[in-house]
């Protein structure tokens, strides 16, 4: 069996616009892991939220969320993988967030926090069918619970989110990781926390190599992942930048691209 591995991105990926999974694309995860093949989600989304997805297409498996940060087993709850952004670059993020009247919203023990209930966190809440709380001072939430976020999302227009990453990549780069998941997100994570480097160390977890790995995105924060794995394949409805560095393009997250990889490449292999 060439292919052990598949990491499917969520958001425009594995989900169609509507947000649901495809009943065939389920059918064909599930053929995949009966053939032997772990396949396993990467996304940017919380936990909770990307473990929803998992349970619904019944893997029982470690997922990767939060950008990478967080490597979790669905079921037994085992933590495998977990990087939290450093407290004094949490502190001059968000303080530098503030300064420009941006929206800011953090993750701590896997939950949503912001200051300002808006239409971002409300939209942002309902498309991840998770809450959110408002509190009144974030660095002060972070202290008394004593943790540090998993990441720090912050959410405007795509061109000012464009712009904003160019600006942040310079000042936070060798800090961390900053990257666009939608058009209109700015995220920042621990400098070890990306879909890449999340996969290598779980594909190193279960003895595959790199080339047994597929790694399926449409995104500048599947970018990496996409790189290492052997073979890196970009949704039809991805950017263009991703598209010409994948190995291979499929159909359209509408129109069962995840499902077409699985049957050319998993379940049909001679």
């Amino acid at each position: 069996m060439k292919y052990k591995l598949v990491a499917i991105d969520l958001d425009d990926t594995l989900l169609r616009d509507d947000l649901k999974i495809s009943p065939q694309t389920i059918e064909a995860i599930q053929e995949a892991v009966k053939k032997g093949v772990t396949v396993t989600l990467a996304t940017g989304r919380m936990f909770q939220s990307a473990a929803q997805y998992a349970k619904e297409i019944q893997l029982d498996v470690p997922i990767i969320t939060y950008q990478g940060a967080l490597i979790k087993n669905v079921l037994s709850g085992e933590v495998l993988y977990e990087r939290l952004l450093p407290y004094d670059l949490t502190i001059q993020v968000i303080q530098e967030l503030r300064q420009q009247n941006k929206h800011i919203q953090i993750y701590l023990h896997d939950e949503l926090i912001v200051e300002s209930h808006n239409k971002y966190v409300e939209k942002y809440s309902k498309a991840s069918n998770v809450p959110f709380k408002k509190v009144d001072d974030l660095i002060e939430t972070m202290d008394k619970l004593q943790t540090k976020p998993l990441k720090i999302i912050t959410i405007d227009e795509p061109e000012v989110i464009k712009g904003m990453e160019k600006e942040w990549q310079t000042k936070y780069g060798d800090l961390a990781h900053v990257t666009i998941s939608k058009p209109d997100f700015l995220e920042i994570s621990h400098r070890e926390a990306s879909k890449g480097q999340a996969i290598q160390y779980l594909a190193q977890s279960k003895g595959i190599t790199m080339d047994q790995v597929i790694a399926i995105g449409d995104s500048y924060n599947d970018r990496d992942m996409i790189e290492v794995a052997g073979l890196g394949v970009a949704m039809g409805n991805g950017h263009p930048d991703i598209k010409a560095l994948a190995d291979y393009v499929t159909k359209t997250n509408n129109d069962h691209g995840v499902w077409e990889v699985l049957q050319k490449f998993v379940l049909n292999e001679e």
